[in-house]
């Protein structure tokens, strides 16, 4: 959750540091440091609270050296305080850490190295690492051989930098369960947390993968597993732009990725859609390519989904294309509960893991967890993994059989938006795939579908258009005194409701709820008032009308009323909502796609007339690569 950079080569390093912190601020931003070795000495500066206090303390001074390492600080163990921001440095100031993580052991090695006289100077895990380090320099050749000796003592999941005064020419990085990636230049090296932080100075990158570890010098970088075998792999170029992680304009990075989701959108179609399948030619290929292989599909029984967050409101709408399109009973669980009480093995099962970053640790956690218990079972029982995720080169994507990578692009701002949507479309690609392999629906109704997902990108920039005005003017009334909302959807979109609730708590700090419309009379519809208003995603369908009658029970309780629906419902659902934000006609079975983006839009625009910090909300990190 914490963002690592490292830097080693031909220029001053601090502001290559400060600079990719500030692209990984989404990763934590409770405090944030840098320390540079130069001319035999380390120089370590930190601060709390958010990266511009780091940079005011840096631009007092001059730093100079070549080779540095820079945190941007999530806190775990300990409150966020300066003292306690990274690097931690060991007893006389001559070796920097940071590290993404938690060392689970830390009160044990902490106990040991107090043992010994060694004064720690903060409250986090992360401190034992200098000091052990130290240690295990008087009794090692090599800066590298003292922290292959540290890691043996590690418990937990961690990546680190180090850099030592004494061995100016090395910065060193390990990572274990924790994401690490290697950048490459001309005559200069880099490490970061993830590819945003130093994607403006090189596309070439490599990902270090567990139990690895390397060294990285101004000629080059050599790569060791754990025990000091040597490794040789090939790094890759990526085909981002750094204008990706750039504002372009808009005041919010959440406002420009709610606006990038018709590309997103239409890049997904374009990718996994067959486009010369037609349903009255009796074709015989899916009308989707998302590279699944026999063994994965064949003589399919149960699907069930681990997720979290956004991450599972996608994996719900999923839940209900699977069964409704695909036919196939389908589970989801929160990753962090299916650990710990997985289901009862059934055969003939797929284990789907939905995340954006494909770090996220509870869900890479299940999923292993799945296979382990299934890998010595009868072949039916074995393990079918697929990953639905954003990043094709993650540590998910390494553990799988298969991955749909959802395309999104760079997403900066810390509450999904449209890495949410390009997961939803996953989806759609596994249901129809399914769908066309078991036959559970016609052609027809598959060409339906297909067609109505084409029509989505410019559905959504419809609602951008014509709806993003008056939702801001809309989003005015509830800035001040509104302290709770409601949100109810049926169906399909339930789980619309749920994503929307998620948004408006994330970035705004209101209180907000989503309940299955239809349970409003068993209990929450005490919570009614004119103060609280209720948001119901009342879209055209088969609970269109239901949805309507558990609005009205609302409204009789003096409830501010706003509605999501189509414009030519919006004369009918005038009668019953105060307010109606209105998208194109769709069909209910895609109708989430489209419903969604007005409570972004709603959510962004209330945070932002408020004043908060839209992209990196308080207590939240993007990436959750911690238990």
């Amino acid at each position: 959750m914490c963002g690592i950079v490292g830097y080693i080569g031909t220029q001053a390093a601090t502001e290559i540091l400060v600079a990719g912190l500030e692209r990984l601020e989404y990763r934590g931003y409770d405090s944030a440091g840098v320390a540079t070795v130069d001319e035999g000495k380390i120089s370590c500066v930190k601060a709390k609270g958010k990266l511009f206090n780091l940079r005011a303390k840096i631009e007092q001074s001059e730093y100079k050296g070549q080779l540095g390492i820079g945190h941007t600080r999530w806190a775990t163990h300990g409150k966020p305080e300066e003292h306690n921001a990274h690097p931690h440095l060991n007893t006389d100031g001559t070796l920097a850490v940071v590290q993404n993580g938690i060392i689970e052991n830390y009160l044990e090695l902490k106990e040991e190295l107090v043992s010994k006289g060694i004064e720690f100077r903060s409250e986090t895990d992360t401190e034992v690492i200098p000091h052990l380090i130290s240690v295990f320099l008087h009794s090692s050749s090599s800066l590298m051989e003292a922290i292959q000796k540290t890691i043996d003592r590690l418990e937990g999941a961690f990546a680190i930098a180090v850099v030592h005064a004494e061995n100016p020419y090395e910065l060193i990085v390990a990572r274990q369960q924790a994401p690490l990636v290697l950048g490459f230049g001309q005559g200069e090296f880099f490490c970061a947390s993830d590819t945003t932080a130093i994607l403006p100075y090189t596309r070439t990158i490599l990902n270090l993968e567990n139990g690895e570890i390397a060294k990285l010098t101004p000629l080059g970088v050599e790569m060791y597993t754990f025990s000091g075998d040597r490794i040789s792999r090939f790094p890759r170029t990526l085909d981002w732009n750094p204008t990706q992680v750039e504002k372009q304009g808009f005041r919010h990075y959440m406002l420009k990725e709610i606006y990038e989701q018709p590309a997103v959108v239409r890049s997904s179609l374009d990718t996994y859609i067959n486009l010369n399948w037609h349903a009255d030619e009796n074709p015989d290929y899916s009308p989707v390519n998302i590279g699944l292989t026999p063994d994965m599909t064949d003589n399919l029984e149960h699907i069930q989904i681990v997720a979290c967050g956004t991450s599972w409101h996608a994996a719900l709408v999923g839940k209900y294309l699977l069964e409704q399109v695909a036919g196939i009973p389908t589970t989801v669980d929160y990753a962090s509960e299916f650990r710990y009480s997985p289901k009862p093995v059934i055969p003939n099962t797929l284990t789907i893991g939905v995340t954006q970053s494909g770090e996220t640790a509870d869900t890479i956690a299940a999923l292993e967890s799945e296979r382990a218990r299934r890998v010595n079972l009868d072949p039916k029982y074995h393990a079918r993994l697929l990953a639905i995720t954003n990043r094709a080169e993650s540590t998910i994507a390494q553990i799988c059989d298969c991955i749909i990578d959802t395309q999104a692009g760079i997403e900066i701002g810390v509450a999904a938006t449209k890495t949410f949507v390009a997961q939803t479309m996953g989806f759609y690609f596994l249901a129809l795939d399914l769908a066309y392999r078991r036959q559970a629906v016609s052609n027809q109704r598959i060409s339906e579908i297909v067609e109505g997902l084409r029509q989505i990108p410019s559905q959504i920039e419809t609602i951008l258009d014509t709806q993003a005005d008056a939702i801001e003017e809309l989003a005015h009334h509830f800035t001040n005194e509104t302290e709770d909302f409601i949100f109810i959807g049926r169906g399909i979109n339930f789980p619309i409701a749920l994503e929307g609730a998620l948004k408006l708590k994330e970035i705004s700090y209101i209180h907000a709820e989503a309940y299955p419309a239809g349970e409003m009379k068993h209990g929450p519809i005490a919570l009614l008032d004119n103060k609280v208003p209720v948001v119901a995603v009342a879209m055209p369908g088969s609970v269109y009308d239901k949805v309507i009658s558990n609005a009205q029970e609302a409204k009789a309780r003096d409830a501010r009323l706003i509605g999501v629906t189509t414009a030519m419902n919006a004369t009918e659902a005038g009668h019953t909502f105060d307010d109606i934000l209105t998208v194109p006609e769709v069909d209910e079975i895609v109708s989430p796609v489209l419903a969604v983006v007005p409570l972004q839009i709603l959510s962004y625009h209330i945070a932002a007339i408020k004043g908060l910090d839209v992209d990196q909300p308080r207590n939240l990190a993007k990436s959750v690569t911690v238990e």
